[in-house]
């Protein structure tokens, strides 16, 4: 997913969510759903605070946040990597179909970064703490089987079945009253309290119901030795010095 990826997927979901569409099926190219950021881009934005934060929070934020507002619903077809911002966006459609070999993970920490709170905050309600723990502080990555076991996939088939399925489920949806899927993804939200902009969240002192603690500002690693090893690695194909 480069910036632009980005940019254009919120402008697309807008599009969409304006039309008369009864269900949206979101499926990545190559034979993978997405193997999250292009890394090759990273070193024009992510070692200065005011940039990084300006790709999280413009870029990839509202992008999620299009896919989350979105009263038509979204199955994720799945295949091949679900990585990082890829895994974001699956954790913003509806219902997810995987194939049987798809890899799941957000393996950022050998890139000496966080992830980001919003982005968090999606991927942590749908995936659980304790899985999100395990990808987040072992890098760990999951196969469908346990993604599906944990509650994050809701159906795993054969590879080969992926795309017949992801149909299969869309065709069921569109069958049913438009209004009803709309009107219940309203609710959902309502009671999610998930607002459309992420308002009540104050990413410098992050509060959680009636449990507040702070913290500070989520982007000052940007220039961090780490963060620059980290990504230096990745592009120079070595492993990490930490």
């Amino acid at each position: 997913m480069t910036r632009s990826m980005w940019r254009a997927l919120r402008q697309q979901v807008m599009v969409l969510s304006a039309s008369d569409a009864r269900c949206v099926i979101v499926a990545g190219s190559g034979g993978h759903f997405s193997a999250g950021g292009d890394i090759s881009e990273y070193p024009e934005f992510r070692f200065q605070e005011h940039s990084l934060r300006a790709f999280h929070e413009d870029d990839v934020a509202p992008a999620l946040q299009a896919l989350l507002d979105c009263d038509i619903p979204i199955v994720a077809q799945i295949e091949g990597n679900c990585i990082g911002g890829g895994l974001e966006i699956a954790a913003c459609c509806d219902i997810r179909v995987s194939g049987e070999s798809v890899t799941f993970g957000a393996p950022i920490a050998k890139l000496g970064m966080p992830m980001a709170p919003k982005e968090l905050a999606i991927v942590l309600r749908v995936a659980g703490e304790a899985t999100v723990r395990e990808m987040l502080l072992e890098a760990r990555l999951f196969s469908a089987q346990t993604m599906q076991s944990r509650g994050f996939v809701h159906r795993t088939v054969p590879d080969a079945d992926v795309a017949s399925e992801a149909l299969a489920t869309a065709q069921r949806v569109s069958a049913l009253s438009p209004q009803a899927a709309r009107l219940n993804k309203q609710q959902l939200r309502a009671i999610w309290k998930i607002n459309s902009d992420f308002s009540d969240v104050d990413i410098d002192k992050l509060a959680i119901d009636n449990i507040a603690f702070s913290a500070p500002s989520p982007y000052t690693y940007a220039a961090s030795a780490e963060h620059v090893e980290g990504i230096e690695a990745f592009l120079a194909k070595r492993q990490p010095k930490f």
